[in-house]
Order: C-alpha cells, then structure tokens, then sequence
C-alpha cells in the first residue's frame, strides 16, 4: 500500500475530474487492487479486494494530512468503493457527497453520481478520447456523428462544443441518457442533439435513415448480457460501418477488456470491414500506464476511403 500512500502524500490539488492513482496498471507491486479518483472536491478511493478496517483508517489519516496541506479551510469529502465480480458497495467515510455534483473536464461539465453504483456517469479514462473529438471536430466544424452506446453523452457534449453539426446519441439506458440531456444543458443546451433509447442491433434501420456520418463512435461494454457481448458482437457492428460512414469518415473503436488485446480489433476488421484504413491507437492519460499496454483502454481510429 506504499505506493498508494505516496500518491496520496503528494498529490496536488485537482480542478477537473480525473484519476491520482492506478495500481490496476501494475507498476506498483503490492497496490494492484487500489484506484484514486478526483470528482473535485470528493476522493474516491476503489478497492478490487477486501480492505480491513485497520487499511482504511490508514488511508484516511493520510488523505485527512494531505488535504490538510491543500485546503485547510475545507471539509475532507471521502468515499470508498469496493468493487467484487459486478457488484459495488460504496461508502461515504468522510464530509459529504454534493447532490447534484458537477465535475469538469478541459472546459465541459458533467454530472456524477458517486454514491451508487459502479460507473460514476464519466469514464475518466476516457479523456484522451474526448480530447481526440474536440480536436477533430474543431478542424471539420458542422461534421455530423453518430455516438452508439453513448451512455451519458460525454462524446456528444464535446463535440458540440467543438463546433459539431449534429450528434445522435444511442443507448440502451434511457436513465443514462436522461443524465446525458442534463450534461448538454449544463454546457448551453441540446440544440443539434438526439437521443435514442434504443437497442443499436435492432435499429439499423433508423440509424442508415439519419447517416451517413462523419465520424462514429462506439464505446460499447465488454460484456454486459442483452446488450453487447464483444466477442460476438463487435463483428457485427464492423460490417455496418462502410455503409454507415461519409467518404473519408472516421470511427472511433473502444474496447476496455483486460483479455482482448488491439489485435481483436484490428483482425476484425481486417476482416468486416478491410475498405476502412487503420489511422493509430489513441494513447490513454499517462497515469494509466499499464506493464502490459493490450490489457489497457484500447481507442482505435479507423479512416473511411476518400
């Protein structure tokens, strides 16, 4: 827990959300287990594995001296999570949660919910990605895109600000979406939005209708029964993409599975849909490294033919 410690003892003070500590990477032996996250101004510290009582007040004297350093005229606002197979208890262990909150991000504001479940409504390893659309879009003004599994709109957002035309924002999860029309009126509305509470493989009708786009995104879940399995599913998706892309288009290809490598995704495609052009891998935030980098956020960009 050494590493986690002197993370803790100097981190500096956080304006946007965003990850201080990740052991999941494997640079630090002995801290594989432990995360820290800043949704200023709550810490949220996630263990993949049981944690004593003993841990956790060690934990907390050290949060509780740091922030003490940075802003000794505020409250410590704590929470932990543990997260086991696909369930999470969560924990407030030190001032309170703000209900709504809003985090930032490089200008754009989001809401979070860090007190259920395991997803906080922003993926900060996403950040990169996100940085990647707001440049792209910023350089192409009035392109249109297609954001599938786009949970709460985060890609959308950025986008518009960037100078996008129009976003269609597809989701299973109407809630997320719901949260995903909250974030867009946080950052001056959602004019040029739409947003379709629909399965994506049951809707290529609708979704052909709007295109063709610009650019798509697809951020889809790695395994989450009635949704997307991707193994199976990814395949399915590729082969939509020439038909659903403007000439020159881009997509954007994620996939957050420990197991699957870039390879999967790029054999795939070779295979769904060769006419597409692989452009790179997208590195993901520095504190995110990881000693094996195909088992990290893989962001793939793909270029439709001219």
């Amino acid at each position: 827990m050494q590493a986690l410690l002197d993370a803790i003892a100097t981190m500096r003070m956080p304006l946007d959300a965003q990850r201080i500590f990740h052991g999941r990477g494997g640079l630090y032996p002995g801290c594989e287990q432990w995360t820290l996250d800043a949704y200023p101004p709550v810490w949220v510290l996630t263990s993949f594995q049981p944690v004593s009582d003993e841990e956790l007040a060690v934990l907390h004297e050290a949060l509780s001296a740091r922030w003490q350093a940075l802003s000794p005229d505020t409250p410590l606002n704590w929470v932990f999570q543990y997260r086991h197979e696909v369930q999470a208890d969560t924990r407030l262990m030190a001032g309170s949660v703000p209900d709504p909150q809003v985090v930032t991000e490089n200008g754009a504001s989001f809401r979070v919910h860090l007190l259920r479940g395991q997803n906080h409504g922003l993926f900060l390893d996403m950040a990169e990605g996100r940085r990647w659309v707001r440049e792209h879009v910023a350089a192409r003004p009035g392109i249109k895109v297609l954001n599938l599994f786009a949970y709460t709109c985060a890609f959308s957002v950025v986008a518009l600000q960037a100078g996008a035309r129009h976003v269609t924002n597809m989701d299973m999860s109407g809630g997320a979406l719901g949260i995903g029309k909250q974030n867009h009126h946080l950052n001056g509305g959602s004019a040029g939005a739409s947003f379709w509470p629909h399965d994506i493989f049951s809707s290529w009708g609708k979704i052909n209708r709007s295109g063709p786009y610009d650019l798509i995104i697809a951020d889809p879940p790695t395994y989450q029964k009635g949704s997307f399995i991707a193994e199976k599913d990814y395949a399915r998706l590729m082969r939509r993409l020439p038909d659903l892309l403007m000439p020159g288009g881009h997509a954007m290809l994620c996939l957050n599975s420990p197991k699957l490598g870039p390879d999967f995704l790029q054999d795939l495609m070779q295979t769904e849909a060769p006419a597409l052009s692989f452009v790179e891998r997208l590195p993901n935030p520095p504190v995110y490294a990881d000693v094996q980098p195909e088992r990290a956020l893989k962001v793939l960009l793909y270029k439709a033919p001219d």
